[in-house]
């Protein structure tokens, strides 16, 4: 999953970081709410992690503009110094999902991001197969099938049409589709990647008559509609 992590503490975001991406998250750090807030604005993620005493923005404020930007989903655990009930009441009645008291332990930090993930994303936990209309994903062997057919594709093309499914109405950065897809990758020539969405379009052959419509938008990336019945 990919997450926002933001503490004016540098070495500490790093550290988060650190301890996220072993897990096998994308992890993006911010030392302020000003940079954290313009990223969300261009980009998409799936968790939120703030510092609840950040320097530029008060812990609520963060958060309330935050999730105007985060999709309706998604997770934020905050961060505070105070063991005392004034800042933890606080932040938990600005809508965050769960905290932890610095300093942080590393298992522990991961245990309560993947228990959020969890509960926020359960279709994308451990399941074998996912069901989008007349599509379905066997995940464990990457096959994929259109209305019981299985259909050709590589891995690549498996997971991308899999991460457009997964988020059916967002528009996904090619930052965001490089680094789900092409992990290990530094490089991708923009031809590379438009030519597997291509090649995803046309395989599953999303287009109105089938309820679903995959475009570009513009100067930014892609986005997969589902449309009406």
């Amino acid at each position: 999953m990919r997450i926002a992590v933001l503490d004016n503490d540098r070495s500490q975001a790093e550290l988060i970081c650190q301890v996220l991406t072993s897990a096998g998250h994308i992890c993006h750090s911010f030392q302020t709410a000003k940079d954290v807030l313009a990223q969300l604005r261009k980009d998409s993620y799936d968790m939120l992690i703030l510092d609840w005493q950040v320097v530029d923005l008060s812990g609520a404020e963060v958060l309330r503009r935050a999730k105007e930007k985060l999709h309706d989903s998604a997770p934020v655990l905050f961060l505070t110094t105070s063991s005392g009930e004034d800042d933890i009441v606080a932040g938990l009645a600005a809508g965050a999902d769960d905290y932890m008291i610095k300093p942080l332990r590393r298992s522990e930090m991961v245990a309560r991001v993947q228990a959020l993930l969890r509960r926020a994303y359960p279709a994308q936990n451990g399941a074998e197969q996912l069901q989008f209309g007349q599509y379905v994903f066997e995940t464990r062997p990457g096959r994929l099938l259109m209305d019981g057919i299985v259909l050709d594709v590589t891995h690549k093309e498996f997971y991308l049409a899999l991460l457009f499914f997964r988020n059916i109405g967002r528009p996904l950065s090619r930052a965001y589709i490089h680094e789900a897809v092409w992990i290990r990758e530094t490089v991708v020539p923009s031809r590379t990647m438009d030519t597997h969405v291509s090649r995803v379009r046309n395989k599953l052959q999303l287009k109105p008559e089938n309820g679903f419509r995959l475009v570009p938008v513009y100067s930014y990336g892609y986005r997969l509609e589902k449309l009406g019945a």
